[in-house]
């Protein structure tokens, strides 16, 4: 099963990005989506994926959180 977490893109350097899980960032591939650095991805395997509009990101990471403190 994967989890698809929303990150933040923080920097763009050519077809690579860093983006920013919570504090966790991670160098991923940009090549299959069109974004800009402050917009949320779903990465999968290294490459983003998805593109997400900021207020599904962040209703998706608040129920992540949420499950978190139940867990």
């Amino acid at each position: 099963m994967c989890l698809a977490i929303p990150g933040r893109v923080e920097r763009i350097e050519g077809d690579k990005a860093v983006v920013d899980y919570g504090g966790i960032r991670r160098e991923v591939d940009i090549s299959l989506v069109d974004v800009k650095e402050g917009e949320y991805v779903i990465v999968h395997a290294g490459f983003a994926i998805q593109v997400l509009d900021e207020r599904e990101a962040k209703e998706t990471l608040k129920i992540f959180e949420e499950l978190m403190e139940n867990a």
